[in-house]
C-alpha cells in the first residue's frame, strides 16, 4: 500500500509547473477535475496527519522510545 514512487511523481506533477499548466490549459472539465483531486488530496492529508500524531505520540513511538509501551 505504501508507494514513494507515486508520492514522488505526485511531488513533481505539482512543483514541475505540469499542474499549473493542465490548469490553465485545460477545458473547464479538466480545471474541476484538478480541483477535485487536490480537495481529496487535501482530506487524505487530515487523515495522514491525524495517523502520524496517534503513531508517534498516543501509545506509538514516542512511548516506545520513552519505555513506557506495553511490550510483553
Amino acid at each position: 500500500m505504501i508507494n514513494n514512487e507515486y508520492l514522488e511523481k505526485l511531488e513533481h506533477y505539482m512543483t514541475s509547473g505540469d499542474m499549473k499548466f493542465e490548469f490553465d490549459n485545460g477545458t473547464e472539465e479538466k480545471r474541476f477535475e484538478i480541483l477535485d483531486f487536490l480537495e481529496r488530496l487535501m482530506d487524505v492529508a487530515e487523515i495522514a496527519d491525524e495517523h502520524a500524531t496517534k503513531l508517534i505520540f498516543k501509545g506509538g513511538l514516542l512511548d516506545q522510545l520513552s519505555g513506557n509501551s506495553d511490550q510483553k
